[in-house]
């Protein structure tokens, strides 16, 4: 699903704005997959701008609302979806709990912190979505306690077809405020990027791992 147009552009323009993304193709960015990618996101930096950020709470919770109105708990992503599940949580009035990467080695040993009933309805909020995989992890952690997943919202998407496979093969729907496509059109008109930048930034996203 995609939200509007309006607000994916606006949701990139401000993610160019504060450097959240940044694209460089003469200098590619190195992943920890082992990729060479010509752009870095950071989503974590929108927490640090009060007006980007309460606007980006306003569009989860939007989007919750019109898709996901019988959710009962919000779920963060550890880490990036720790800090927005616990503001969207509180703009909805719904309880919040984290899902960790991985049970932690002490105490109770706990994958998923925070308090949350077998059955009950969660949607699970991430920062960034780019093969979907980590995310996909969270989201197989909160059915293995009895959890009822109704989908996952996040700010950005690369809108790899892997991803989009690796959702379908959850069953697990996505709900994203903005995409790599809404990116270069707003990285281009505003000068980020120009036009002979376009069709390398496209290539990339078809193949990723061959990219140079």
């Amino acid at each position: 699903m995609k939200v509007s147009s309006e607000t994916a552009r606006k949701v990139a323009e401000s993610l160019l704005q504060i450097k959240a993304i940044k694209l460089n193709k003469q200098q590619p960015f190195n992943w920890a997959s082992g990729w060479q990618s010509p752009i870095y996101c950071d989503n974590r930096k929108t927490l640090s701008y009060p007006e980007i950020r309460t606007y980006i709470r306003k569009q989860y919770s939007e989007v919750i609302r019109k898709h996901f109105a019988d959710a009962d708990v919000i779920a963060g992503v550890a880490t990036g979806g720790i800090a927005q599940g616990a503001l969207v949580a509180q703009e909805l009035d719904l309880p919040f709990i984290y899902v960790r990467s991985s049970s932690k080695g002490h105490g109770l040993q706990n994958q998923i912190e925070g308090v949350a009933e077998s059955g009950q309805k969660v949607v699970v909020i991430e920062d960034l979505v780019s093969t979907g995989m980590s995310s996909l992890k969270a989201v197989e952690a909160l059915r293995a306690s009895g959890l009822e997943v109704l989908g996952m919202v996040a700010i950005f998407t690369y809108g790899f077809d892997l991803a989009k496979a690796n959702f379908e093969e959850y069953n697990c729907e996505l709900h994203c405020l903005s995409d790599y496509d809404h990116l270069i059109e707003e990285a281009l008109e505003r000068g980020y990027i120009g036009e002979e930048d376009v069709n390398s930034l496209k290539d990339w996203k078809k193949d990723p791992a061959n990219w140079k």
